[in-house]
């Protein structure tokens, strides 16, 4: 049965989000800021919709009450004046009123007017859909007309707020136009502000390139601002680490070459010197063996067990020789006995090789292993430490301890009686493969005089997983 991987399809938000992130920072800030521009105008137009549409209401009603107060005024004053006149006159004096139109009627219902260039203009600056927003509902109140006692006409009273909506319009233009102008301009400046902050990540961007393409000289000059000169800052000091490990990776590569040319030269020269005489000697016994077999007068028992005596002496000396380079190579037990046992048995091989050296050795707190590598690392620092006792310091006695903690640590303590360390010293193969191996563990690696003598003191997390897991950075 075969089954077909089916990719779920992209959703609309995905994409916008895929979008977005796509823009370039300056423009995804002008347009976080043009968005709070544009909710702050519609929040603004609300504001001013509702304050006009209140304000015009108020207007509006004020103007019909003051207009009413004016009709009732004229036609009093005007009592004895013709009922005509009166008409003429309260049509004449309300042509011009704001927020208002007045109509006055004769008796018969008739519309008087005077042939007048009219002041009120009937074009409008504000849109219809303005007008619509803020008017408020027409009022109409209808006034009787009555010159000593008899009613003559009637004034019709009808508000006309477009008046003040102009004004309001007006207003609202002229606000609109300076805060576009205002906001242009700032959004102008702020797109060259932020082109000026930003710019330092354009470098910040090219150095990461860099990085990324194995160039570790890349480096940044400090920006004015004060947060991105500490990133700037920050990515050189990464820059001039990622250097200095190329150059440590570069040193501790060509002391690996170093050390294993050198491990294959002394191979090569104990088989040669001590391998090859033990098989020559070998060789010289059995055609000796040989002749004396063939002797016309028989085998001398002799000087048969006498060359049986050197074949067997000399295959000792290989036997040790040969376990000897294993060791050397590979320790054949640790892994197979208990670890203290494994030190012990490096202790009496050390005393056996260097017997002007005493070795004493206290590690009866140790489990029965931590795992190879751990093993491993903790078998070649006592080693090696030892080595550089006798070989560099010339000590003469030489105290090794090993032991776990309470906190699931391994330390381990070299401490000899020598030379010391000499002030222009220049840390070597040996013990920087020693640190090498203890911090591949996550564990730590201090060289120290002892005053007299060395100390070299290592801490390594006792647990087995991690270090199997970091075995591939740990040389054999």
């Amino acid at each position: 049965m075969t089954h077909t991987a089916h990719t779920a399809p992209t959703t609309p938000v995905l994409r916008h989000r895929a979008f977005w992130a796509s823009l370039p920072t300056r423009t995804r800030l002008i347009a976080v800021v043009l968005a709070i521009d544009v909710i702050a105008a519609l929040v603004s137009c609300a504001v001013i919709v509702l304050n006009a549409r209140s304000a015009v209401t108020v207007e509006t009603r004020a103007s019909l009450a003051t207009v009413e107060l004016l009709v009732a005024d004229t036609i009093r004053l005007a009592e004895d004046s013709p009922s005509e006149r009166v008409l003429q006159t309260l049509d004449l004096r309300f042509q011009a009123l704001r927020h208002v139109r007045v109509s006055v009627f004769d008796e018969a219902g008739r519309k008087v007017g005077v042939a007048l260039t009219r002041i009120r203009s009937d074009k409008h600056m504000a849109p219809s859909w303005f007008a619509w927003l803020i008017a408020p509902e027409i009022q109409e109140h209808v006034l009787p007309i009555s010159v000593a006692g008899q009613r003559i006409g009637t004034a019709q009273i009808v508000t006309e707020p477009l008046d003040e909506i102009d004004e309001v319009w007006g207003y609202a233009v002229a606000l609109s136009v300076t805060t576009f102008c205002i906001n242009a301009a700032m959004l102008a400046a702020l797109f060259l502000a932020l082109g000026r902050v930003l710019a330092p990540l354009g470098s910040l961007a090219e150095g990461l390139t860099q990085l990324e393409r194995h160039d570790y000289t890349a480096r940044l000059e400090p920006p004015n601002s004060r947060e991105l000169a500490v990133i700037a800052d920050r990515f050189n000091g990464v820059a001039e680490a990622l250097t200095e490990a190329r150059s440590a990776n570069g040193r501790l590569n060509r002391q690996l070459l170093t050390a294993q040319d050198d491990e294959r030269r002394r191979t090569a020269l104990e088989l040669h010197d001590e391998f090859g005489p033990c098989l020559f000697a070998l060789e010289a016994n059995a055609a000796s063996v040989g002749r004396l077999a063939r002797s016309p007068h028989g085998p001398d028992p002799e000087k048969l067990a006498a060359r049986a005596a050197d074949i067997s002496m000399i295959v000792g000396q290989v036997q040790t020789l040969n376990r000897d380079l294993l060791n050397r190579l590979r320790p054949h037990a640790l892994g197979e006995v208990p670890l203290n046992e494994c030190l012990n048995l490096l202790l009496r091989d050390f005393a056996r090789r260097h017997p002007a050296t005493a070795f004493t050795g206290q590690f009866e707190d140790l489990a029965r292993g931590y795992g190879d590598l751990v093993d491993l690392t903790l078998f070649r620092c006592i080693q090696e430490s030892m080595t550089n006792a006798v070989r560099h310091g010339q000590a003469a006695h030489v105290t090794a301890q090993a032991r776990e903690t309470v906190r699931h640590t391994i330390e381990v303590t070299v401490r000899d009686d020598g030379a010391g360390l000499a002030p222009d010293h220049r840390i070597g193969l040996g013990l920087s493969g020693m640190r090498e191996r203890v911090e591949a563990l996550d564990g730590t690696f201090e060289l120290d005089n002892a005053a007299p003598g060395t100390v070299v003191r290592i801490t390594i997390p006792a647990d087995a997983e991690r270090g199997e897991e970091a075995g591939a950075s740990v040389p054999p």
